[in-house]
């Protein structure tokens, strides 16, 4: 029999050679085809005398990355569908889909037949799961072979036996930790879980699976032998009381009850591991099937995989505009911005020339790669081999000649107008006239700073966000005379040194910043108010965001926020910016020199290490306090996501932003807006318009227009509209297929 995403092969020892090659795929993930013929393949192997064992491997660089979660979702959409008519017999019907690679891999554990799993390359999620399943597992020895159960992070957790697999075979403690961060494992650190059995080097790596077979590796999973023992011991039991009560209240530190997922893994390992096998694999599938009906899950899995997905894969490049494959890129400024840039695009094997104005500054940019480098040849996660060949590739310099032959000119020098003014006119007298010139400004138009250029159409925006190194975002700004080769330029630069890009069109601050500013703005306000500090940053972390506003302002420096309203207030009036507001950022720079964590004190104070930043107590000295008891904390929570949520609609109302995608990933991979709701616009569509638009009227009454719901989402709440509906992302591309 043949296969589409299997070949089968059966050597003279009867051992079949299960290799996973999915056509047209770069990698491997379990699809409906996937899973109907690996069910073909396992009552084969089952059935015939002739085969006496089987290894599972994969055919491409990678084993897997798991399930197709568009697969997952096609089974929720027939599930909304079903429960119209249903909902009982929609439950069963989701129940019985969410537990069939669950029950495969439990058919492959108790065939009778031993199974090994020869791990190649990256093996996430599912096939990691069903690689548990097997009674043997290999992993090759390599800097590219990885394991996990990342599904935490899309807003599920593993549901095919993971669960109950790996917290049988692990330490409980070990267990959690895996399933709740969703960490990635190298071979060395999975064996010494007890999760695979053997590495080998990788021209070995079948045989080694194959010995296993030969040697009598026994086809019995360690939980259907008598006698079995988990590694820590029963849970009721001193080692079990000592372990629970803290891994739930760590549960609770971590997330505030905001991840549902997170939960239920800590629910199926203990119910699980207090019954037999079997019933574990039922109470994981019952957890798993609740988890999918949820709004986190529908909106993780939307955003952060799905959206995510087509973007990385370049869904708003321009059609018909040929591929750039980069030769030289050039970057203007060798600060601490221009040093990152440089080393995300030499690390990318991109050849880049540093400029600055003296060899000095130059050097010293260089340096910034070199440090970053070496700290990752220390850890072990790079080699000194990488080392060498990434600082090879970038040339520091003083002199503009060295442009010459550049594909792509980013500028990252200081927020000045003039200094930008003189090196864009510098540069471009180099350039090949089919050059692309970027401006990595955080403020300034970039329409207005194309007037500098003699070729506007070649003029773009590319804004990183710091450090570069390790923030996955980049905004892709277009200036009115902006041509589409410059924007493929652009985007097929992004996806060159593996970053999410997202469209965004001309104005102050551009996306991420509105929304930025309107976090830490709220949060003034609530000083102003005489919330305590505390309270504000502890709401911001229990509504999801990953750091406090005023941490965050810290971060970015306060003398830089007083610098941003001076100057809005130059441009746009002193209504602009609140009075009050300034104030309070004029007394913590002005009179008490507080820059932020630059000068180790700024809304905290930063103590030398081993300390801890901590509040600066001052802060309660500047406005009357109010009592913590009577201060509504699910109000302040709500406050800071609502002003964040709509700013985002106002950049969606102003046509900043026209694709909801680029919102929801952008406000999560930029700053953290709460990954749970699936980003800041999604947070609204999980709300409802109409409920939304209620709730920010009673909130502006409250306190302030800021609170003003735009006439976009006051339409859409009177038509019941979804963001997703209204700026239906596909709509074009289904128009296209339709043509």
């Amino acid at each position: 029999m043949s296969y589409k995403n299997f070949t089968v092969d059966v050597d003279a020892d009867g051992i079949a050679l299960v290799t996973w090659d999915m056509p047209g795929k770069s990698m491997n993930v379990f699809d409906e085809s996937v899973i109907e013929e690996l069910e073909a393949i396992v009552e084969k192997v089952t059935s015939d005398a002739a085969i006496k064992g089987a290894v599972i491997t994969s055919g491409k660089e990678s084993y897997s990355g798991g399930a197709d979660l568009s697969m997952l979702q096609r089974m929720l959409k027939l599930f909304g569908e079903e429960k119209a008519k249903s909902p009982e017999a929609a439950t069963k019907m989701l129940f019985d889909n969410a537990g069939r690679m669950t029950w495969l891999f439990r058919k492959i554990e108790t065939s009778g037949k031993p199974w090994v799993s020869a791990i190649n390359g990256t093996c996430m999620g599912g096939a990691f799961e069903l690689s548990l399943a097997c009674h043997g597992r290999v992993a090759a020895d390599g800097e590219k072979v990885r394991m996990a159960l990342p599904e935490i992070k899309v807003g599920i957790f593993p549901g095919a036996g993971g669960t109950q697999r790996v917290s049988r075979l692990a330490k409980t403690q070990d267990a959690l930790t895996m399933l709740t961060s969703g960490q990635n494992l190298t071979p060395q650190k999975a064996k010494s879980m007890g999760l695979i059995h053997e590495i080998a080097e990788p021209a070995k790596l079948i045989e080694t699976a194959k010995a296993m077979i030969r040697n009598g590796l026994k086809p019995v999973a360690p939980w259907d032998e008598k006698g079995f023992k988990l590694p820590d011991g029963p849970i009721y039991s001193a080692a079990g009381a000592n372990l629970w009560p803290p891994a739930i209240a760590i549960l609770r530190r971590e997330t505030y009850g905001n991840y549902p997922a997170a939960s239920a893994i800590l629910k199926c390992v203990y119910e699980g591991l207090l019954v037999p096998f079997d019933t574990a694999l039922r109470i994981e599938q019952r957890y798993f099937t609740e988890i999918l009906q949820t709004r986190e899950a529908a909106a993780m899995i939307h955003s952060l995989f799905i959206s995510l997905q087509e973007l990385n894969k370049g869904a708003r490049r321009p059609q018909g505009v040929a591929e750039t494959k980069f030769k030289k890129i050039g970057v203007l400024g060798a600060g601490f911005m221009g040093a990152g840039i440089a080393y995300v695009t030499a690390k990318a094997g991109i050849p880049v020339v540093l400029l600055d104005r003296d060899m000095e500054a130059a050097g010293k940019g260089k340096a910034h790669s070199d440090n970053l480098i070496s700290d990752q040849v220390k850890k072990g996660r790079a080699k000194p081999e990488e080392k060498d060949r990434l600082l090879s590739l970038i040339t520091p310099t003083a002199d503009y000649a060295d442009l010459d032959g550049c594909d792509l000119v980013i500028e990252a020098v200081f927020e000045d107008s003039e200094i930008k003014k003189a090196v864009t006119g510098k540069a471009e007298a180099v350039l090949k006239p089919s050059a692309t010139f970027a401006s990595n400004t955080s403020t300034i138009p970039i329409t207005g700073l194309a007037k500098n250029s003699v070729r506007p159409k070649n003029f773009i925006g590319i804004h990183f966000f710091s450090p570069v190194d390790r923030m996955m975002l980049v905004e892709i700004i277009l200036g009115k005379k902006t041509g589409d080769k410059a924007l493929a330029v652009a985007i097929d630069y992004v996806r060159a040194i593996k970053k999410t890009p997202i469209v965004v069109n001309d104005t102050r601050g551009f996306y991420v910043n509105r929304c930025v500013l309107r976090y830490m703005s709220e949060a003034y306000q609530m000083l102003i108010e005489g919330v305590p500090a505390a309270m504000i940053e502890n709401a911001a972390k229990m509504a999801g965001m990953p750091v406090g506003p005023l941490a965050l302002t810290d971060e970015t420096a306060i003398d830089l926020a007083q610098k941003i309203m001076k100057q809005t207030i130059r441009d746009l009036g002193e209504k602009a910016v609140d009075a009050d507001q300034m104030a309070l950022i004029n007394t913590m720079v002005d009179k008490h020199g507080r820059f932020g964590r630059k000068n180790g004190k700024g809304f905290y104070d930063y103590p030398a290490k081993p300390a801890k930043k901590k509040l600066w107590p001052g802060l309660k000295d500047l406005y009357k306090q109010q009592d913590p008891e009577k201060v509504d904390i699910e109000e302040l929570k709500q406050r800071l996501l609502f002003t964040i949520a709509l700013e985002a609609v106002r950049v969606m109302e102003e046509g900043i932003v026209t694709d909801p995608r680029e919102a929801d990933v952008g406000s999560i991979l930029a700053f953290g807006f709460a990954p749970y709701t699936g980003g800041a616009l999604s947070y609204v569509d999980g709300i409802g318009a109409k409920k939304f638009v209620k709730r920010a009227r009673e909130l502006q009454k409250r306190y302030g227009a800021q609170f003003k719901a735009p006439k976009l989402l006051v339409d859409m709440a009177e038509k019941g509209e979804t963001f997703y509906e209204r700026f239906d992302p596909y709509a074009g591309a289904e128009a296209k297929k339709a043509a």
